[in-house]
């Protein structure tokens, strides 16, 4: 059976966690990481040195790094989640890592100020300048969903997956947010997946 280690309010592990959901794998799933510890246990950095969830296992394969988990589940396991066709793949990759090297990274101030922070710790000026970066971001996507229903056509892909989270976390946040109707269109398509719902939306930011 396939094991996933991690909290279900991690935005990497909910990456996996949908991921499995919209396969339908059995699967384990483990606290750990953020409150429940365990993450710089030795036994836990034998399978990740790094001592960040998620950790798969499968079998006698373990694995991190979500983005990864997340292709090998869907080349493996995943009936046309990451598509066959190098240059279709290669169009909804681009946003999967679009979002962990770029987006995440521009709103991680905004999200640990407003969440992660006390009130009367938090630095208001790089919140608010961190937020404008990211609505300046959501543009490119903005413009890019405009005439499609999921990131790669018409059907959900890989690359949905990562910007499924990401902006689900972009709604939740308690910001000023800019019209962007085609990402706002998109989110309610999500919406619409049991999977999605299940392990993304249902978990509030914590």
């Amino acid at each position: 059976m396939i094991r996933i280690w991690g909290r279900k309010n991690s935005i990497n592990v909910q990456k996996v966690m949908w991921a499995v959901g919209e396969i339908g794998l059995e699967h384990e799933r483990i606290d750990a990481g953020g409150a429940f510890g365990r993450n710089k246990d030795p036994d836990f950095l034998k399978m990740n040195p790094n001592g960040l969830v998620p950790v798969l296992q499968d079998d006698d394969l373990t694995l991190w790094e979500s983005n990864v988990i997340v292709r090998y589940l869907t080349a493996r396991y995943g009936d046309g989640l990451w598509p066959e066709d190098p240059v279709t793949r290669a169009k909804t990759d681009k946003w999967m890592d679009w979002m962990i090297t770029t987006l995440n990274p521009a709103i991680f101030p905004t999200f640990w100020g407003l969440i992660r922070t006390p009130p009367e710790q938090r630095d208001m000026k790089a919140i608010e300048a961190a937020r404008v970066k990211t609505a300046e971001l959501l543009k490119t996507f903005e413009d890019h969903m405009a005439h499609r229903l999921f990131v790669g056509g018409p059907t959900l892909t890989i690359g949905d997956i990562p910007m499924g989270v990401f902006v689900k976390r972009w709604f939740a946040l308690p910001i000023e947010r800019p019209n962007l109707p085609a990402v706002a269109a998109y989110y309610d398509r999500l919406k619409q997946r049991p999977a999605f719902v299940e392990h993304v939306d249902s978990i509030p930011l914590t």
